[in-house]
């Protein structure tokens, strides 16, 4: 019975919200019947105009020949009397009266003979109608759009730095994603999106709204006095998760300067010295049992490194890594043996496991090779080593497979994508240096999500680019920051069975997912993060290049 006012409550929302629609149903269609009819009397009125102007020619088109027929014609009955005239006088005049009136009808006809008549056409019978139909045809049969969402604002997310601080005098943002009913991503933008600052005092602050056209909101305000301001956001005038928020605005002076500010300085990840003892944390701190809203717990399970003893260590300069299908992890197609450990690089790389491994060789070698390319081993051992790419690719980091079989590399240096048969013909590749849609800055590593889309990260260009599996541009996320949604180089990257992004943020030394939508989780262990990857039992393992170990953490979706 308690619950009885709250669903009265929704049930009261919810049928507002169907009459509403119901009304806008009509208006549009008002609207609809309203534009096809000025589009009808426009019409008209262009035929008119046409038909105007249709006279006018060709009534201007007579008068010049009229004219010329007029003194045509009198040219003829000129003639034609002059010489009646002179016949009758030559044929039944005496003597006497032809020579009275030869003086004067041998002057009319010479004058008549000589005279010069507009016998060429003045005018010309051409008067065509041409009109360009096609265009405007298919204008009119694509004229109009309806517009609307999916969008949910119980589901939809704000993230930002604009939601935790602001600063007095200085342009605060946050971003707002849309979603559906099931939480899924909206793709598309133009929703009734309402965003209100209401200052200290009680009054409005300056508020801006940029539509992204993906279904993401750029929200802007400046705050231009200290304390708190309260931001309010509605979708279809309903708040959307979390909202309204309470963000406190300081003076410049009082930001507390930030103990990261020499790490932003993004370099290619390189290999550090940094030496740590071994770690292996008890079960009893896997979790607490309770769920937590942050989908990676941010407690070091367990990590990898040289072993006690050894005079090697087997990652020299580790970047990425991949669960085999029992369950362990390889690092450059080296296979964990837990018994055993792992054992030195051996030439490219050797195949241990029942299933295909995938390594690529080049600008930063899993070992010692000779050329580049993209090493792909098949079941039965090193003599079943396959090579693709050999001549194409300039310095090969990421690879994947999508669900076509298709093997997609990440060429770092050519700033671009090749996605091969599995026989190694190349089926298309993409991109190129810039900062476009189709381009990358330094290209790192590359996933594959259950809709088999491409998701690759831009590690110059501070973003997570996302493509069909033809290579058509989807959209992208990110931008240079430590806040949420923002990068200081990506580098790997990993897809959950749900198709959230597991973004590596490799300068920022820390992961987040999902991306975009979600605030960024804590920083993990601080180290040159490389690629990441998800495993059955629940984990994300990260490959740590600066402190020559990978580590896991565990993943709570």
């Amino acid at each position: 019975r308690r619950r009885l006012p709250q669903l009265a409550a929704a049930v009261g929302l919810v049928s507002e919200i169907s009459q509403q629609l119901g009304q806008r149903k009509q208006e549009a269609v008002a609207e609809i019947g309203s534009t096809f009819e000025e589009l009808e009397t426009a019409l008209r009125q262009r035929r008119g105009l046409l038909v105007r102007d249709l006279e006018a020619t060709c009534g201007a088109k007579q008068k010049v020949l009229q004219a010329q027929l007029e003194s045509l014609r009198q040219g003829q009955e000129s003639i034609l009397s002059s010489c009646a005239f002179t016949e009758q006088a030559l044929h039944h005049g005496t003597a006497t009266e032809v020579l009275l009136v030869k003086k004067q009808m041998s002057e009319r006809l010479s004058e008549l003979a000589s005279r010069e008549f507009p016998e060429h056409p003045h005018e010309n019978a051409q008067l065509d109608y041409v009109v360009e139909t096609e265009g405007v045809r298919k204008s009119i049969l694509n004229l109009g759009v309806l517009i609307t969402t999916s969008a949910t604002a119980h589901k939809t997310v704000a993230t930002g730095e604009g939601l935790r601080h602001a600063v007095v005098g200085q342009p605060s943002s946050l971003s707002v994603t849309t979603k559906d009913k099931d939480g899924e991503l909206v793709r598309s933008g133009s929703a009734s999106l309402r965003f209100q600052v209401t200052a200290p005092d009680g009054g409005a602050a300056e508020a801006e709204v940029q539509d992204n056209k993906n279904g993401t909101y750029e929200l802007l305000y400046t705050p231009r006095a200290e304390g708190d301001f309260l931001l309010s956001i509605l979708l279809y005038g309903q708040p959307i998760r979390g909202s309204p928020f309470r963000v406190r605005a300081v003076k410049a002076s009082d930001v507390p300067p930030s103990p990261d500010d020499v790490k932003r300085r993004v370099k290619s990840p390189s290999s550090g010295h940094i030496r740590q003892k071994a770690v292996r944390r008890p079960s009893s701190m896997y979790s607490s049992g309770k769920k937590k809203e942050n989908p990676i717990e941010d407690e070091l399970i367990f990590r990898v490194e040289k072993a006690p003893g050894r005079p090697w260590s087997p990652f020299q300069s580790l970047k990425g890594l991949q669960e085999s299908w029992g369950g362990t992890v390889d690092e450059g197609g080296e296979p964990w043996d837990e018994g055993e450990g792992f054992s030195p690089a051996r030439g490219e790389m050797e195949l241990r496991s029942e299933a295909e491994i995938l390594g690529c060789e080049g600008g930063e070698p899993l070992a010692q090779v000779a050329q580049r390319s993209c090493v792909c081993p098949i079941p039965g051992g090193v003599e079943g080593q396959t090579k693709i790419g050999a001549g194409r690719l300039m310095g090969p980091k990421g690879v994947a497979v999508d669900r076509n079989g298709h093997i997609i590399v990440v060429d770092n240096k050519a700033c671009c994508v090749f996605i091969f048969q599995s026989n190694g013909k190349l089926v298309t590749k993409f991109g190129s240096r810039g900062t476009a849609e189709r381009q990358f800055a330094g290209p790192h590593f590359v996933a594959v999500n259950n809709k088999n889309e491409i998701v690759v990260t831009d590690f110059h260009n501070h973003s997570v680019k996302v493509y069909n599996a033809d290579g058509e541009f989807l959209f992208k996320f990110g931008s240079h920051g430590e806040g949420n949604g923002q990068f200081n180089a990506p580098t790997g990257v990993a897809v959950d069975a749900n198709g959230n992004i597991i973004v590596a943020d490799w300068g920022n030394s820390r992961i987040q997912v999902p991306a975009p939508g979600q605030p960024p989780q804590p920083p993990l262990a601080p180290g040159a993060m490389g690629q990441c990857s998800l495993t059955s039992d629940g984990h994300v393992v990260v490959a740590d290049s600066g402190n020559h170990c990978f580590k896991a953490y565990r993943y709570l979706q």
